[in-house]
């Protein structure tokens, strides 16, 4: 019995079914009677969408690693917010006026 699967097994599969659809669907499409400009259409927006849902899950995948060694190790210091910065001050960023005089 194999042990429990990897997230980076769990995504090659999911590619290679992807794969496999995007050969399969134009197949039965020409066995049906589509047109090869079809069934080439399909196969190339099958594989365009596939292309991006893979560059989609890698990154999801490297933000769920970058996340759990956040969580073991804390976050790193240069990534303390938005714009990498500590502490308040007057550089923070907003309107800075001279008192209580009002902005028009």
């Amino acid at each position: 019995m194999p042990g429990p699967r990897t997230p980076y097994e769990d995504s090659a599969t999911v590619v290679r079914w992807a794969v496999f659809s995007c050969v399969l669907v134009p197949v039965v499409l020409l066995w049906y009677g589509t047109s090869l400009a079809g069934a080439t259409g399909t196969a190339l927006g099958l594989a365009a969408v596939t292309a991006v849902c893979r560059l989609l899950l890698r990154e999801s995948e490297r933000g769920a690693a970058r996340m759990k060694d956040e969580e073991r190790t804390g976050p790193s210091p240069s990534r303390r917010g938005r714009h990498h910065r500590t502490g308040t001050g007057a550089h923070r960023g907003g309107r800075h006026t001279g008192g209580n005089t009002p902005v028009g």
